[in-house]
């Protein structure tokens, strides 16, 4: 492995120094002040004489597919401003203006023909704000950070009309100064770019040329002059709400908390202060989330939490400056769906002595604040502050009376806490130098709970710093980057042992002479880091070597995401870039990447091989493919503790191919395949797309999975047989199907329709249970032995097992056999009757519960999933902006 690395080192090397870029230069536009004169009119007609003011700048360069080469219909822009606005003209050229697609779509969607600019304000080469429009009159906005990252969650207000006439189509914006952030400086200079996209060939040209395969977005801007004498506009805005709920379900007999509905009226605020021309406070107090979309359907059967994207507006706007990876993945020392997230605690409600109980679905927020921006000296400031609330369990007696006299005196009702008080607190800073080349940031967050004697077993307080840093040269084509992070939490011996015996840490794990269960200890304190060098653009390779490592007490999962600690990746990967249409493609890729993995003990986990690459055809038809060799697979975490555990070497590949996604009708296919030796287990999943556009008001999507993933080695439970541990496995046959169904139906750009549905079913049926011998044994008929028929019966419920045959049980354990059904069903009407101002009208339906793992998925669907009652919220929901 060491050779290896070498080699690709001295490759890299030796192509960073063959290589040279000539940097292509930079555009300049010089716009023009019109304070004290009258404004344009925004209709999108561009008849007003105030536009002779400025000349039109124009020769875009298509960039996509063909880069570098004069595109197939020419744009033209003019830009001016007064003190309050910033004022966009396009004349968009088309031959035949018939064929200009008008597509329409909610915010953010681009459907169709559009134009887009880039303002770079802050001029850091790393940060802009996005301004979209189609030619239906569809808004698109985006902030964009880490000269690249787009985040569609930013809504600023801003105006905008197009128009069609016989040359093509065009358009005017008004883009009020508040909404963007810059200097107080006399004469600015900020960062420029447009973007058309020219539906019928599918191109992307730009006002600046950029090279194929660019190292950035922001840094490769054009430049916009002639900005005298603005005076930054401090932004004022607030948005109060208020909704109104009802919730439907089937009443429960003698349960008070399910008598078939609830009803709620709540009310927040929201509110965005510029603190500063280039620092702005965004408060919430009391959010609400009801017009989101629920998570996808899924089931984890290795015991990891799930990673789930976050969907809440006020967390989603803005959270790549929060952003801080520790290695790859998903693990991340700020996770925003910790704020919010469902109660931990528990009840000590008694069923048999008629109690039910009612547990919060998830923690009240009883307010949160960011603080962010990015000062004229370089500085990017980051601060998020939130409170939840102390959550009760409600416990009450069954109402029915002849239940209630045949019952002990307990009481008829209390409160049980389940989750305390908490205050949460994320810090983010970035310093930009050497001509914007180059970064050093760091972060730290705290999160402290107010414990009281029932929840000990929670940690009393959590706290992560870190640093981080990135340098790029010669044009941004290389670069180093890497970051270092340190954990601590306190807490209680009971909190601390917990800690040291989740599926994250595992330190019971009986074959690991590094690690070991101190049930004395309060606090842990773990690192956790990365480095990586490599070329990211400029040219047709793209190249990096790194590594990462999570030292076993590194601990994340207050406020942040970690899955698994104590383990250390090392990484190299090379891509492969063809920029240039030929005959039958109009680009393409393909790369190969090489990672191992080992634990602080210095034990040899996994190794793996993997080539990937996607293809554009010529007639925009795509596919996208992989392969990947694993000689080595050894989980730490697989025996919950016990252990040590080896897979068989695994081998799979993937086939993905679409047809033209701009057409009315376009489908994807896609299949997965993985296998190992001695058939240990395999996975076969089938992947089918469809998206249908009748109209150019209505979308329809459609996709379904369905998943198989058999293994003769899925973990069980574990007994105590004498002075030994049994790690009991199983034979699995499991399977999932799932589809997900998006409409979409578009009145006018501020009057939209859209439903969400997915039903999920998942079932496992086990067999064939076997236990660990050797758990590192080559041969998986060394490393397991499997139980016959005189050893394990089954009596209904639980498996009960003569180990060793004298004709007494020895242990037993549950049936594992289940099967998971759950539908989630989302129909949301969106009227922005003003910009920034909007009514929700939401329903929202469900049904969740386990069904019949014999039956087979049309039984499962018809059984447990059509007969069901589902549960129904119905919302109506408010807002108002007022702009001060």
């Amino acid at each position: 492995m060491k050779q290896l690395l070498l080699c690709l080192g001295l490759t890299i090397f030796c192509f960073s120094k063959i290589i040279a870029q000539d940097s292509i230069s930079k555009r300049v536009y010089t716009t023009k002040s019109i304070a004290g004169k009258t404004a344009p009119t925004i209709d999108g007609k561009l008849n007003d004489a105030i536009w002779s003011e400025v000349e039109w700048t124009t020769d875009y360069v298509e960039f996509q597919p063909d880069v570098g080469t004069a595109p197939t219909e020419q744009t033209k822009m003019k830009i001016l401003y007064d003190d309050k606005n910033l004022y966009v003209a396009y004349r968009c050229y088309q031959a035949d203006p018939l064929t200009i697609e008008k597509r329409m779509g909610r915010r953010d969607d681009f459907p169709g023909d559009w134009v887009e600019i880039n303002i770079d304000s802050y001029n850091d080469d790393r940060t802009a704000f996005s301004f979209t429009i189609s030619a239906s009159g569809v808004k698109g906005d985006e902030f964009v950070s880490n000269n690249g990252n787009f985040d569609g969650s930013w809504n600023p207000i801003w105006y905008v009309d197009t128009n069609i006439d016989d040359e093509g189509w065009t358009a005017e914006m008004r883009i009020p100064l508040s909404q963007l952030r810059f200097g107080n400086e006399q004469e600015q200079v900020w960062g420029l770019q447009s973007t058309r996209r020219y539906f019928n060939n599918e191109e992307r040209s730009t006002w600046q040329p950029l090279e194929a395969n660019p190292p950035g977005w922001v840094s490769e801007f054009g430049e916009l002059r002639g900005l005298i004498g603005l005076k930054p506009q401090k932004q004022l805005e607030i948005q109060p709400y208020t909704v109104a709920q009802l919730d439907t379900y089937e009443a429960e007999a003698g349960n008070p908390f399910r008598d078939g509905s609830d009803t709620k009226l709540t009310g927040g605020l929201d509110a965005k202060i510029g603190i500063t021309n280039d620092l702005t406070l965004d408060l919430t107090i009391n959010p609400d989330f009801g017009q989101v979309d629920a998570d996808p359907g899924a089931i984890a059967l290795d015991g990891f939490e799930i990673f789930f994207e976050e969907r809440r507006p006020f967390f989603v706007e803005n959270k790549n400056v929060f952003d801080f990876r520790v290695g790859g993945g998903a693990d991340n020392v700020f996770f925003s769906r910790r704020i919010g997230r469902t109660p931990q605690g528990f009840s000590t409600s008694d069923n048999s002595l008629g109690e039910f109980e009612e547990i919060p679905n998830f923690t009240t927020i009883l307010g949160a604040a960011k603080f962010s921006g990015k000062t004229k000296n370089g500085w990017a400031i980051g601060v998020l502050e939130s409170i939840t609330s102390k959550e009760y369990a409600e416990i009450k007696l069954d109402t029915r009376d002849e239940f209630i006299d045949n019952l002990p005196d307990v009481g008829t009702k209390r409160e049980e806490l389940v989750e305390p008080f908490t205050n949460y607190l994320v810090t983010r800073v970035q310093k930009d130098f050497n001509n914007r080349n180059s970064y050093i940031g760091g972060i730290f967050t705290a999160t402290n709970r107010n414990l009281e004697d029932n929840l000990e077993f929670l940690r009393k307080s959590a706290y992560t710093g870190g640093v981080d840093f990135r340098h790029n040269w010669k044009n941004r084509t290389y670069y180093v980057q890497g970051n270092l992070t340190l954990s601590k939490v306190n807490g209680s011996k009971e909190a601390i042992e917990n800690t040291q015996r989740s599926l994250t840490h595992l330190f019971q794990r009986v074959d690991a002479s590094h690690i070991d269960v101190d049930p004395n200890k309060t606090s842990l304190t773990g690192t956790g880091g990365r480095l990586e060098i490599g070329k990211g653009g400029n040219g047709n390779w793209n190249y990096n070597i790194g590594a990462n490592w999570k030292s076993p007490e590194l601990e994340l999962n207050d406020i942040g995401f970690l899955r698994q600690a104590d383990d250390i990746r090392q990484y190299a990967n090379v891509r492969r870039f063809f920029n240039k249409p030929t005959s039958w493609f109009r680009q393409a890729r393909l790369g190969l990447e090489f990672s191992t993995a080992f634990d602080f003990e210095g034990n040899y986990n996994r190794i793996q091989y993997e080539f990937n690459g996607n293809i554009n055809y010529k007639n925009n038809w795509f596919s996208d493919f992989g392969a990947a060799h694993k000689p080595r697979i050894f989980v730490n975490t697989f025996l919950r503790g016990g252990p040590r555990w080896r897979y068989n070497e695994e081998n799979f590949w993937y086939l993905f191919s679409g047809t033209d996604r701009r057409k009315k009708l376009s489908a994807t296919l896609g299949y997965v395949n993985s296998r190992s030796k001695q058939n240990n287990f395999s996975l076969t999943r089938y992947v089918v797309r469809l998206r249908y556009q009748p109209l150019d008001a209505l979308s329809l999507s459609l996709e379904t999975e369905l998943e198989k993933r058999p293994s003769k080695t899925q973990y069980v439970t574990q007994r105590d047989f004498g002075a030994n541990t049994r790690y009991i496995l199983g034979a699995i046959d499991q399977e999932s199907l799932s589809a997900t169904l998006r409409v979409n139906y578009n009145i006018n750009p501020n009057l939209t329709i859209q439903y969400y549905g997915q039903p999920f079913i998942f079932k496992a049926d086990f067999s064939n249970f076997n236990h660990v011998n050797n758990a590192t044994a080559g041969d998986i008929n060394e490393r397991i032995t499997t139980y016959d028929d005189n050893q394990i019966s089954f009596d209904g419920s639980s498996y009960n097992v003569d180990d060793d045959r004298d004709g007494n049980v020895d242990y037993s354990f549950g049936n594992p056999d289940f099967a998971f059904v759950q539908f989630r069903s989302n129909l949301v009407l969106r009227w922005e009757y003003i910009p920034g101002s909007e009514v929700f009208l939401v329903w929202s339906q469900g049904v969740t519960g386990f069904g019949d793992p014999s039956n087979n998925f049309g039984s499962i669907i018809d059984n447990q999933l059509l007969s069901a009652k589902p549960e129904n919220t119905f919302l109506i929901k408010a807002t108002y902006r007022f702009a001060l």
